[in-house]
């Protein structure tokens, strides 16, 4: 009936899409999908600007569940032994039309969290100046439909039941819960009868859907005869949802009997209990007498009544503590030694619990290390199987690690290669398992008395090996979710910065560190130009500008030739600074004010640009604002310089020609290269050259020396030292 479904609406607030360079550009949404929802649709809506910079685009759209998606929007190389697998995703455009709006349905999704990622395309690596260039705003929405069941009938294991599918039209739904240590789950159904009396066609799914992959199975059955599915390793303590649907006319209605019985594993016996007080009594360091005795003899027994009971239960569970480190980052550790025996008769279990919701977002590292003299036999191999929800019990006979609803990650140790690892990206939230169990050749005797043991590391880290020397792990964060990315820089790329395809040398990072660092030695004119015209206040802010931009960029590198004095957000402050001071104490001084007004202005100028640059460091109007208003000073007091002196200032052909338009010149080719030539590729010579540029108009935009003023020279000396002083004002003093 209709009144048995219920519908509810989720939705998040729209995000600013960004090009793509590395996943922090990807705006992710999290959604939570509830229990027993049949049908999940997504609503996806993208919209852009309306201004002639906003053009047609293509933004792609990934989905996946218990996880964030794991994307490869550029193409680069993933870190040695990491596991990838595509995403799905959709693409949608936006072209004539301002906004966009798709669907997306999924039937019987998997409760649980679900993510979506949205991005535009590569970013084209053009450096914009904040202001000069007004970007489109590309936005995207996501909301959440679900259409969910509120009495889903139950099907309990070992009893037939009886149910009607009412129409094609109307689906039946039930679920049944898998316990744990589950081996294996049958599913039956018989007695498919139409109210027609008909022969019937029912179609039965079993599992949810799950992206990017799918592992829901399909059971056609077409009579009255039975049929059944044998699923191995089904979920451990999940519901497992089956729907069943009539493939006959829409009016039959079908009756049917299902049936689902389990085989459940005889786990071997490890004493966690005694293991467990044993940690605690280590960890407390108790004074009772005996207590020591007690917990050694429980660490003794636990091995024995695992080796005792290896011959009649089908794996052998080993104790694991998860130990919380930070965010995202865990620790494994295993309460018998770091290693575990592992032999050929049942697979030795251990879990990784990664359900608690945040540890999605980061990377899983399972390795594994070969004792190569416990192996007694010379051609032994140890499979193991790292998998999700489900353990894989049987890896003599499944070799791809394959469980009922999920595929699982492969690993294999061996006295030719002892050490192996895995890096699951992003692990989905569920509960992990990693399997071992020892691989004899065919015909090779005393197998089933073989043994190794294999130590086992495992952690969950924010980034592996926390993205390398050339990238910086970052940790994002969408709303209450936290999730790590990389960053990477001088030209790596990957998910880990890992691919040097396209990796500046090192000899292309010390060049542009020297490029960069030394052009601005090209200030060292403009000083000594300023020196020699007494303007000293004016060479003291070039000397600061130079100083602290060399170190600045000295810092800045990305790559290994990297130099900091200072920290780094210190660094770019006084760079910036000294860079917008020089430009208005520089115009300023062209103007000729006198001399009270000109320190007047200087000091308050520079503490205006301070307080803005602490508001807005990289915006446009920052630089271009003091550069305006100290022009309209200067044009200002040329126009009452010339009109007190009855003809143009500067009154010089000379000082226009050699100096003002030579120095303009250069200033407007700096301000051009500076806002539209700079890219993340080109940056470390176009940079330098708006360094040499700017320091070079300087040296021909500062004003000559006053008149009235005498070049510097050494004082003139008499041989008895006296030195010769001049005064404009004598005054005579009597001495009595």
């Amino acid at each position: 009936a209709d009144s048995l479904y219920v519908s509810e609406y989720f939705s998040q607030s729209a995000q600013k899409l960004s090009f793509y360079s590395w996943y922090g550009n990807a705006k992710l949404f999290h959604f939570h999908v509830p229990e027993d929802t049949v049908l999940l649709r997504w609503l996806l809506q993208a919209s852009r600007g309306k201004g002639p910079e906003c053009t047609s685009m293509e933004i792609t759209v990934h989905f996946r569940h218990g996880a964030p998606p794991v994307i490869n929007p550029l193409g680069t190389r993933f870190p040695a032994n990491a596991t990838v697998r595509p995403s799905y995703n959709i693409s949608i455009t936006l072209s004539s039309a301002v906004q966009n709006t798709t669907f997306v349905n999924v039937t019987t999704p998997a409760a649980g969290d679900w993510f979506i990622a949205a991005h535009l395309p590569q970013a084209a690596g053009r450096i914009e100046v904040k202001g000069f260039s007004t970007p489109c705003p590309y936005m995207f929405q996501a909301d959440m439909f679900v259409l969910r069941l509120t009495d889903m009938p139950v099907l309990e294991p070992g009893v037939p039941m009886p149910h009607t599918v009412v129409s094609p039209a109307k689906p039946l739904h039930v679920k049944v819960f898998v316990p744990k240590h589950a081996a294996a789950m049958r599913f039956q159904l018989s007695s498919c009868v139409t109210s027609e009396q008909r022969a019937c066609t029912v179609r039965v799914l079993l599992g949810s859907i799950t992206l990017p992959q799918s592992f829901q199975r399909s059971l056609t059955c077409t009579g009255s005869t039975n049929c059944s599915l044998a699923l191995e390793s089904p979920p451990w303590e999940k519901w497992l949802q089956i729907m069943v649907e009539s493939l006959g006319t829409a009016n039959a209605s079908v009756s049917v009997e299902m049936l689902a019985s389990f085989t459940v594993c005889r786990p071997g016996s490890t004493s966690s209990f005694l293991n467990f007080i044993s940690l605690n009594q280590s960890q407390s360091a108790p004074h009772r007498p005996g207590a020591a005795g007690s917990s050694a003899l429980a660490a003794a027994e636990a091995p024995q009544n695992t080796s005792g009971q290896r011959s009649s239960s089908c794996l052998q569970s080993q104790p694991v503590v998860r130990e919380d480190l930070d965010v995202v980052s865990v620790r494994y550790r295993l309460l018998n030694g770091p290693s575990v025996p592992v032999s050929s008769l049942s697979p030795t279990l251990l879990l990784l619990n990664l359900n608690t919701g945040m540890d999605s977002g980061g990377s899983l590292v399972v390795s594994l290390l070969l004792n190569k003299t416990s192996v007694s036999l010379a051609n032994a191999t140890v499979a193991a199987c790292v998998s999700a929800a489900s353990p894989v019990l049987s890896l003599n006979a499944t070799q791809n690690c394959s469980t009922a609803f999920s595929q699982g990650y492969p690993l294999s140790v061996s006295t030719s290669s002892a050490e192996a690892m895995l890096i699951v990206l992003y692990p989905q939230t569920d509960d992990w398992f990693l399997s071992l169990q020892l691989l004899c050749p065919r015909g090779q005797g005393g197998c089933a008395s073989a043994e190794g043991r294999v130590s086992v590391f495992a952690y969950l880290t924010p980034c592996f090996n926390d993205c390398g020397p050339y990238g910086q792990c970052s940790l994002l964060r969408r709303h209450g979710f936290l999730y790590a990315g990389c960053s990477c820089k001088a030209g790596w790329g990957g998910w880990s910065c890992t691919d040097d395809s396209k990796a500046q040398t090192v000899g292309t990072q010390n060049l542009a560190t020297l490029l960069l660092t030394l052009s601005n030695l090209m200030f060292l004119p403009a000083i000594a130009v300023a020196v020699y015209r007494f303007y000293l206040v004016e060479a003291s802010v070039y000397t600061y500008t130079m100083f602290f931009s060399t170190f600045y960029h000295a810092c800045d590198q990305p790559g290994v030739a990297v130099l900091c004095i200072m920290d780094y957000d210190t660094l770019q402050y006084c760079d910036f600074l000294g860079s917008v001071v020089s430009i208005w104490v520089t115009i300023l001084c062209m103007a000729r004010l006198k001399k009270i007004l000109k320190y007047v202005l200087f000091v308050l100028g520079t503490l205006l640009i301070a307080m803005s640059l602490q508001l807005d460091r990289r915006g446009v109007w920052n630089m271009m604002g003091p550069c305006l208003f100290a022009l309209l000073i200067m044009v200002t007091a040329w126009v009452h310089h010339g009109a007190k002196r009855r003809h143009c200032y500067p009154s010089s052909w000379k000082r226009w020609v050699f100096y003002l338009l030579p120095g303009i010149t250069l200033a407007f080719i700096a301000i051009s290269v500076y806002a539209f030539m700079e890219t993340n590729e080109n940056y470390y010579y176009t940079h330098s050259i708006w360094h040499v540029l700017v320091a070079c108009s300087v040296a021909f935009l500062l004003p000559p020396r006053d008149k009235h003023k005498k070049p510097w020279a050494w004082p003139q000396k008499l041989t008895c030292r006296y030195q010769i002083c001049q005064n404009d004002r004598e005054e005579l003093y009597a001495v009595t």
